[in-house]
């Protein structure tokens, strides 16, 4: 009978090697992203905020909108609880959300700061290849928003979301919310139009894929023109009023969150439709660098536009539902209760007060700031329907 192989101390010693150094690996990829979001995405305090009966009750009738989450970025299913980050469809649906824009992240750079970056880096890869998203995504930023619109649309095919590409779609939601709060509308938006690569046909690509609407640049100046936070902060390029045209063209909103002070004034004098400035805040409540100024702010009421407010730390200095409301307050104050509505940023590397399953809280501060249920309609929800109902397409 033959003896079975015997095997050296040294070989031993190098499987055990092999054992040791496979268990790291698969560790760190299990890992790593959960504790690199936890670190980024964070509620500061408990998260909990006293609501009275008026005011949820007010809440729970409401059309909920919120233009901007962060949520594709990480490694979760949107569909499933999650015991970090701000925004899930569990807690959607206790918030009360009717519709949550998510928005695709592509690419951010090294060293990240509000007032001064160049496109020479970018912390996205990293983590793009920590999560093990297809190959395809780890050089191409327009393969990234490919990949996180399939995330999307496969987070919905269990039937808690409802994918909104037209205005037929947005009815369809609101009917069935009429008779049922067990569905929550969710439309694609991109956070800077660089994963186009500098092709104006990819915009197309992104329509079909289900994008809906598009921030010019992130935090830094690309091929469409200049970011707040970017080196030149010059205004549109060719380019980008080839692409703005487009935009209207097909039905996709033109974002100008984080947009240049003079991509801003550029696009608002070529818009034909309203534009949005999906989520920050306003310089007169908190003076950083990418708030919008009156001028501004009334540039985008003229153009018919809405600008969304943010709860986190930068946006509102202070990221309470307080400080929140004193935003919209300030802009209700300047142009009109119609220009002004939600833009959250959750999850998208920010600190805040509350996430999404608290979300009555904004309409106590509200009702705290003195507005009435009829203004507070159109902040939560009201306005942002009533825009994405003129410039959707149809079908």
């Amino acid at each position: 009978m033959a003896k079975a192989p015997q095997h050296t101390p040294r070989r031993k010693w190098l499987w055990v090697c092999v054992g040791v150094l496979a268990s790291l690996i698969v560790g760190y990829f299990a890992i790593i992203p959960g504790i690199v979001e936890r670190s980024m995405n964070r509620i500061e305090g408990s998260g909990e905020w006293t609501v009275g009966a008026k005011a949820q009750a007010l809440h729970d009738r409401l059309v909920v909108v919120d233009m901007h989450a962060d949520t594709l970025l990480w490694k979760r299913d949107p569909a499933k609880r999650s015991s970090r980050g701000h925004v899930d469809l569990p807690r959607l649906r206790e918030g009360n959300v009717t519709l949550q824009i998510f928005s695709s992240v592509t690419k951010s750079p090294k060293g990240l700061n509000d007032d001064y970056n160049d496109d020479d880096s970018d912390d996205i890869t990293g983590l793009v290849i920590a999560q093990l998203q297809p190959p395809r995504t780890w050089d191409s930023l327009l393969q990234r928003s490919l990949y996180h619109s399939e995330k999307m649309h496969r987070a919905a095919e269990g039937g808690g979301y409802l994918m909104i590409r037209s205005r037929d779609d947005l009815d369809r939601l609101l009917t069935r919310r009429a008779s049922s709060s067990n569905v929550t509308g969710a439309l694609l938006s991109v956070e800077g139009l660089h994963n186009l690569e500098g092709r104006i046909d990819n915009l197309d690509m992104l329509f079909d894929a289900g994008f809906r609407m598009a921030g010019l640049t992130h935090f830094f100046d690309n091929e469409l023109g200049g970011s707040a936070h970017g080196v030149m902060k010059g205004g549109l390029t060719p380019f980008g009023r080839q692409v703005v045209r487009r935009m209207e063209d097909i039905g996709m909103i033109v974002d100008l969150a984080h947009a240049s002070p003079a991509v801003i004034d550029d696009v608002l004098k070529m818009a034909r439709r309203p534009v949005v400035s999906s989520h920050g805040g306003v310089k007169a409540t908190c003076d950083a660098t990418r708030n919008l100024d009156d001028r501004q702010i009334r540039g985008i009421a003229a153009n018919g536009g809405i600008i969304g407010i943010g709860y986190w730390d930068v946006a509102i200095c202070d990221p309470t539902p307080q400080s929140a409301a004193r935003a919209i307050r300030h802009v209700r104050d300047l142009v009109g209760i119609d220009h002004v509505g939600l833009g959250s940023d959750f999850d998208g590397t920010v600190t805040v007060g509350f996430d999404t399953a608290q979300l009555a809280a904004v309409s106590q501060a509200l009702l705290d700031q003195g507005f009435s249920e009829v203004e507070i309609e159109k902040v939560m929800g009201g306005n942002v329907m009533r825009l994405l109902g003129a410039g959707l397409p149809q079908r």
